[in-house]
């Protein structure tokens, strides 16, 4: 990979943030990933991060339990705020100058969504983390990452995952699953290969935004990638 992105959108899973004793947030492994932050921060780039909340609370897996779909999502978006607020902290410890954002109103903890300001802080040299998905039900936070990677005009939306790519079939279950170094949208919606939700692809697709998947848990992944030198995989149009 050639570095042609200049504002790049990080979506992370809320997992990405817990430890191996189950803890929800540990702060040493959010610290991990806020060096990972910072090191392709220190390359020049601007960057908007978006990260679940399904290491706290998700709401479609506790709407499939019982709860009411609506609250449950709403109390998943609550715990995407808890987990940028620690992105913040880890990030703001190391010296990266960062801004929330959350699409429900909390001013007492955060800025609202304002995509004007959002623009103004990532050319500030701010890195710039969305909250609370697009603040409404029914819809993940991959969807929120993609229409924030499309309203902020982001060159590519980098996924980062346990997984150094994406696969014909889960590799942790089968064996010789074989890794696509491209792949186009319409055969990840075809294959149902699991990328993204087919909303955050599609939207992905319709805007040109590029999905670059690999995996975060490896130190120094993200920032060889965007070199050119780690392993991924990218979902884009066919050529």
């Amino acid at each position: 990979m050639t570095r042609r992105y200049k504002r790049i959108l990080l979506k992370l899973s809320g997992e990405v943030l817990m430890g191996d004793g189950g803890t929800a947030i540990d702060p040493a492994v959010t610290a991990r990933v806020a060096s990972e932050i910072a090191d392709v921060k220190a390359q020049g780039f601007e960057l908007c991060v978006v990260v679940g909340g399904g290491n706290i609370f998700r709401g479609l897996a506790a709407a499939a339990k019982g709860f009411e779909r609506a609250t449950a999502d709403y109390m998943g978006m609550l715990a995407t705020v808890m987990n940028a607020l620690a992105v913040q902290n880890a990030l703001e410890q190391i010296g990266v100058d960062t801004r929330v954002q959350s699409a429900i109103s909390m001013d007492k903890v955060c800025e609202p969504v304002i995509r004007r300001r959002a623009a103004r802080h990532l050319e500030k040299g701010r890195v710039v983390i969305f909250a609370a998905g697009v603040g409404e039900p029914y819809f993940t936070t991959d969807s929120g990452a993609a229409l924030r990677a499309a309203e902020m005009g982001c060159d590519a939306l980098f996924k980062g995952t346990s997984v150094d790519g994406v696969y014909d079939a889960d590799p942790k279950k089968v064996a010789d699953a074989t890794r696509f170094e491209t792949v186009t949208y319409d055969t990840v919606l075809a294959r149902n290969l699991k990328v993204m939700d087919a909303s955050a692809v599609a939207l992905c697709r319709d805007n040109h935004i590029p999905i670059v998947v690999f995996n975060i848990r490896e130190h120094g992944n993200f920032a060889a990638v965007l070199r050119g030198e780690g392993t991924s995989t990218v979902v884009q149009s066919a050529e």
